[in-house]
């Protein structure tokens, strides 16, 4: 594994494109999501390229880690990670020549935020040809106006979150007001209650109102949302070359949860972040090989699916990993039985839902006719 890692000849980005382009052909939409998100690796030791105490989610406080910037697709078919950037901090990696060197850190590599590495991954998305209409990420991307502009010149919508304390424009632009002081003042008639998708316990539904801050013409929205239950707020910057509806906004909106699952499977199913390695290259050679793991086993589910079976959840990722573990690490094992035992689970799995999401609309009906 070693070797493979850091001293046999291959192009881990060329097996990216590869994967990517595999991937947009099974779950290609022209409607699809570009979702762009970080996650940490924690880590031990000052040697593992990019590591640095900074804080990072996987922990949720400050931590000895690396950090890495993702791309996720989304479509109605399905959801996978297509890209991947390694993030470099400033001081104690990029202007550390030694430390590059010992590392493998190419010569060419410079500093680059996080919504910077994000703009790199569009761009070769794009260019690759992938199919895709929205780009979402939350506050980090969100109050970059680069990232904002480069979207904009691609003509791709986008539905990114923003903190409270940002302003922006109304008015026709001659007003600058805080998020949340604009969501007080705005009367109860204008709070439309809808899901942004389905989770664990049934349809995630909120109230939402959305308000024009474009000039010109432009197509431009301030998109809020609003727990039903906890009075919670959240805020996106919304752009779209055309007229859009609310709900479209609001379905890009609640895809960004999208990657989110996608690192906890990839972590959990593929080992994204279980390496043993610290340099550059080695790096980017076993996190492509994770995603290109996650890839077949996303297909895999996407084809086996079946809309007209409802007595079954449809198979999922995990369930797909234990077969084929059956099947070809000991292929001794009974995979009849084991099939048997499956579909069995995601019968009980089925109806175990069906009670949450029963519960949940029930719940939900009494809070919105209050609206």
């Amino acid at each position: 594994m070693q070797r493979l890692l850091r001293e046999a000849v291959w192009d881990a980005d060329a097996v990216r494109d590869d994967t990517r382009d595999w991937l947009i052909e099974q779950l290609g939409h022209p409607e699809g999501v570009l979702i762009g998100d970080e996650t940490g690796f924690v880590k031990k030791g000052v040697c593992s390229v990019g590591v640095q105490r900074q804080y990072t989610g996987t922990a949720g406080r400050i931590e000895n880690a690396q950090v890495a910037v993702f791309l996720a697709y989304a479509s109605p078919r399905g959801r996978a990670l297509i890209d991947r950037r390694l993030y470099l901090p400033e001081a104690t990696w990029c202007q550390q020549p030694q430390r590059r060197t010992a590392a493998g850190v190419p010569t060419d590599t410079t500093f680059a935020t996080k919504p910077a590495l994000a703009r790199q991954m569009i761009g070769a998305a794009i260019d690759g040809g992938v199919q895709a209409s929205w780009f979402t990420g939350d506050e980090v991307y969100g109050a970059d106006p680069g990232l904002r502009a480069e979207l904009e010149a691609r003509g791709i919508g986008y539905v990114l979150a923003i903190g409270c304390d940002r302003r922006v424009a109304t008015n026709n632009g001659r007003t600058l007001i805080r998020p949340d002081d604009l969501a007080a003042e705005l009367p109860d008639n204008v709070w439309q209650p809808y899901s942004c998708g389905p989770g664990a316990k049934g349809p995630r539904v909120y109230l939402w109102a959305w308000i024009t801050t474009a000039t010109g013409g432009e197509h431009r929205w301030l998109l809020i949302r609003r727990n039903p239950y906890t009075g919670e707020l959240a805020f996106y910057l919304c752009w779209s070359p055309h007229p859009v509806p609310l709900r479209a906004l609001i379905r890009v909106a609640g895809c960004r949860w999208r990657i989110e699952e996608l690192f906890q499977t990839s972590k959990n199913e593929t080992g994204l972040d279980h390496y043993q390695v610290r340099g550059w290259t080695p790096w980017y050679r076993f996190i492509t090989l994770a995603m290109l793991a996650l890839a077949i086993l996303t297909t895999l589910a996407t084809q086996d699916a079946d809309d007209t079976d409802t007595e079954h959840i449809p198979i999922t990722v995990p369930e797909i990993r234990r077969l084929l573990n059956i099947l070809i690490i000991t292929p001794t094992g009974d995979l009849a039985h084991a099939i048997h035992w499956s579909l069995w689970r995601r019968k009980v799995q089925a109806r175990a839902r069906q009670a949450h999401y029963q519960r949940r609309l029930t719940r939900d009906s009494q809070v919105m006719l209050e609206y």
